[in-house]
C-alpha cells in the first residue's frame, strides 16, 4: 500500500523517484504531478504523495469505457506541447522557445509509462536520477549551453547495457540482481555526454535470447512479459523488445538495443519503428552483457530515421575497451549529414534478392511491399530483381530464421550456432569477472542458479520450471557443453559463416559491374537479417505495413556492406520521406491499435506474419 493506494511493484519503482523528490510537498525545480488526465489535456502539478499514486494507480487499473485507442490517448505535455509522435527536432524547438523543459519531458514520458506499462511492460526500471539529470541540462540551456540535438532528450537502454548508477544491470535475470558494474557502458557514457537523459532500463528477452531456444519472446524473470501495443497476444519481437515497444508507444523518444542476430531489426519491424543495426565495431560493446564478440553490436530505435541517426551519432566511436572499434571507418562530421529526402531516389539503383528472401514472404506482405516498391520506382529509382546472395542455396535456410542451419543440414562446422555457443561461454565469463557484489562468476554459476530457482528462472523445461522458458535453459547448456574450446570445428564455422555471407552480400551489391545502393529485403523473413548478422554488416528497417490477420506491423529493410552506414541513412531517409509525403500512402508507420489489451497470455503466440 502507498498512501492507502495499492501499487504494483513496477509502479513503486516509478513512483519512488517522484516521492523521494517531493516529500509530500511540491519541489519547484522538478514539478511533480497533482493530477494526471489520461484522456487528454495538459499536465498539472501535485502537492501530495496521494495525488500521483491515486491518479497513476487508478488509471492503470480502470476498465476502458471506449475504444482502446481513446483509452491510451496521450495528453499534452506542459500547457500546449504535443509529445505524441514528437521528433527530437520538435522537442528541441519546444525546449528552445520555452514551451517545455527537459524536466517536463521526463515527467511527461514518466506519465506515459504510468499510463501504459501495466499493459505493454516496456520499462523494466525507472532511473531515479532522471529528474536531477534533466534539471541540470535545463540549467545549462538557460546559461546558453546546448550540447547538441540530444540535449535534454529522454532515452532508454536495453537492460543488458551497463549503467554505473542506482539502476541494475541483470540481462533480465534474478541471478545478477545487486551486482555492480565497474563503469557505464561506453555507449551510455557517450549518450550522457551528448546531453541525453537516461529515463530507465527497457525490458528484454532474458539474456538476449541466449538462454533458451523455445521461449516467449520479450520475457525475462525479472522484467516479466513485454507486449507489443499492436497486439498483446503475439510475439512482440526481440530480444530488444522493450526498447522498440517503448518508442512505438510514445513512452520514450529513442532507445538503445543490442543485436547478435535480429534483436534490433526484428522488434523494430514488429513495432512499426525504425531500427538501425550498425556494422560490428562501429558502436562499442564494452559494458554490455555479451553473446558473441563476432556479431554483437549496439543499435538504435526511433520513430524516424533522423531520430535514430541522431542517437547513432551520439554513441559511435573508438573505444580502447573494445578492440573491434579501433578498425572502424566512420566519416568526419558524423552521420546526420547523410540524411536526405525523396529526391535522392532519382537515379538510385537497388537490388531485390527474390529467391533468397522475397519468395518466402506471404501474399499480403508481398502485396503491400510491392506497392511500396512501385512508389520507390515512380520516384526515379531502379529496382533490379534477382540480385541473389551468392550460394544462397547453401547458406540461407529455406524454412525460417535458423542459427543452427548448418548443423541441421549435417555440417556443424558451417553453423552460426557453433560459433555463438563457444563465444558465449568465454565472453560471459570475462564479463562476470568485472562485476562486484555477486557470487555469479561463470556460466556454470548461472546454470545452477536457474536450477535452484526453477519456478522463476526456468532451469528445467516445461512442465517443470517456467512456461515462458518452454525449453528450459537449453541454450546455456549447449554453450556449457563447449567449455569455450575453440577447436577446429569452431574455426571452420567462423570462417564459413563470415566469409560466405560477406561475399554473398558484396556480390549481390555489385550487379554487372555496377555498385547498387542497397539490397531491399522483407525483414519479416528472418533469413534476411540473419545473413547480415553473420557478416557483421549494417542494416536498417523502416515501417512499411500492417498485417490484417493480427494487426502486427512489418517493415522494408536495406542491406549494405561493412561501414556503409552513410548509404543506409541516405536512402533510408529518402524512402521514409517518400512514404510520408506521398498523398494517400498507407505503407508507413502507423500508431498502435492496442489489440487485446485486456489479455495477458504467457507464453505469447509465436506467430511470424508475413513469412511462409
Amino acid at each position: 500500500m502507498m498512501d492507502g493506494v495499492a501499487a504494483s511493484d513496477k509502479m513503486r519503482v516509478l513512483l519512488f523517484s517522484f516521492f523521494s523528490l517531493c516529500s509530500g510537498s511540491i519541489t519547484v525545480i522538478f514539478g511533480c504531478f497533482d493530477s494526471v488526465e489520461m484522456g487528454g489535456g495538459s499536465l498539472t502539478y501535485f502537492t501530495s504523495l496521494a495525488g500521483l499514486a491515486a491518479a497513476a494507480t487508478t488509471t492503470a487499473a480502470m476498465a476502458p469505457a471506449g475504444a482502446a485507442a481513446d483509452f491510451f490517448k496521450m495528453p499534452l505535455c506542459g500547457r500546449s506541447f504535443r509529445l505524441e509522435e514528437a521528433s527530437i527536432d520538435d522537442m528541441q524547438k519546444a525546449m528552445g522557445n520555452g514551451t517545455v523543459t527537459a524536466v517536463q519531458l521526463v515527467e511527461c514520458y514518466a506519465q506515459r509509462v504510468l499510463q501504459t506499462d501495466d499493459y505493454i511492460n516496456s520499462l523494466l526500471e525507472f532511473n531515479p536520477d532522471a529528474l536531477d539529470i534533466a534539471a541540470n541540462l535545463d540549467r545549462e540551456r538557460r546559461a546558453g549551453k546546448v550540447r547538441g540535438p540530444m540535449h535534454g532528450i529522454p532515452f532508454t537502454v536495453k537492460e543488458n547495457i551497463g549503467t554505473k548508477d542506482k539502476m541494475e544491470t541483470t540481462a533480465g535475470s534474478w541471478a545478477l540482481l545487486g551486482s555492480r558494474v565497474p563503469r557505464d557502458a561506453f555507449v551510455v557514457k557517450k549518450l550522457r555526454e551528448a546531453g541525453g537523459v537516461l529515463l530507465g532500463k527497457a525490458t528484454l528477452s532474458e539474456w538476449a535470447d541466449m538462454r533458451s531456444n523455445n521461449y516467449s519472446e520479450g520475457y525475462s524473470a525479472r522484467g516479466g512479459q513485454a507486449r507489443s501495443p499492436y497486439n498483446f497476444t503475439v510475439n512482440p519481437g526481440g530480444s530488444s523488445s522493450g526498447s522498440a515497444i517503448g518508442v512505438a508507444a510514445n513512452a520514450v523518444a529513442v532507445s538503445l538495443g543490442t543485436e547478435t542476430d535480429g534483436s534490433v531489426i526484428n522488434p523494430a519491424m514488429r513495432n512499426s519503428v525504425v531500427g538501425f543495426k550498425p556494422t560490428v565495431g562501429l558502436t562499442s560493446r564494452a559494458g554490455v552483457v555479451p553473446e558473441t564478440e563476432h556479431q554483437d553490436t549496439v543499435g538504435t530505435f526511433g520513430r524516424s530515421v533522423r531520430d535514430a541517426v541522431y542517437t547513432l551519432d551520439a554513441i559511435y566511436g573508438k573505444d580502447q575497451r573494445d578492440n573491434y572499434t579501433l578498425a572502424q571507418q566512420s566519416p568526419r562530421g558524423g552521420y546526420t549529414q547523410f540524411l536526405t529526402n525523396k529526391r535522392a531516389l532519382r537515379g538510385a539503383a537497388f537490388g531485390l534478392p527474390w529467391q533468397c528472401f522475397w519468395r518466402h514472404a506471404d501474399p499480403e506482405q508481398l502485396r503491400q511491399l510491392t506497392a511500396l516498391l512501385d512508389l520507390i520506382k515512380e520516384a526515379g529509382a531502379t529496382i533490379i530483381n534477382g540480385t541473389e546472395i551468392t550460394d544462397y542455396e547453401t547458406i540461407v535456410s529455406p524454412d525460417w530464421w535458423d542459427w543452427d542451419w548448418g548443423t541441421r543440414r549435417g555440417y556443424p562446422n558451417e553453423s552460426e550456432y557453433t560459433v555463438v555457443a563457444v563465444d558465449f561461454y568465454n565472453n560471459i565469463n570475462i564479463y562476470l569477472s568485472e562485476l562486484d557484489n555477486t557470487d555469479i562468476r561463470s556460466l556454470e554459476d548461472i546454470v545452477q542458479y536457474n536450477y535452484d530457482n526453477d519456478g522463476t528462472e526456468g532451469g528445467n523445461p516445461w512442465p517443470l520450471g517456467n512456461p515462458a522458458f518452454y525449453s528450459g535453459q537449453d541454450g546455456f547448456l549447449a554453450s556449457l557443453a563447449t567449455k569455450g574450446i575453440q577447436d577446429e570445428t569452431y574455426w571452420q564455422a567462423l570462417e564459413f559463416t563470415q566469409t560466405k555471407t560477406r561475399k554473398g552480400i558484396d556480390d549481390a551489391l555489385n550487379y554487372k559491374g555496377k555498385k547498387l545502393n542497397g539490397l531491399l529485403v522483407p525483414p519479416a523473413v528472418g533469413q534476411s537479417y540473419q545473413i547480415s548478422a553473420q557478416a557483421g554488416y549494417p542494416i536498417i528497417t523502416l515501417p512499411a505495413g500492417i498485417h490484417s490477420a493480427t494487426g502486427m506491423p512489418f517493415g522494408l529493410a536495406i542491406l549494405q556492406t561493412a561501414w556503409a552506414e552513410s548509404e543506409l541513412i541516405k536512402f533510408g531517409s529518402a524512402i521514409e520521406d517518400l512514404q510520408k509525403t506521398t498523398a494517400g500512402n498507407q505503407y508507413k508507420r502507423s500508431l498502435p491499435t492496442w489489440e487485446g489489451y485486456k489479455k495477458k497470455p504467457i507464453p505469447l503466440l509465436n506467430i511470424y506474419e508475413g513469412s511462409d
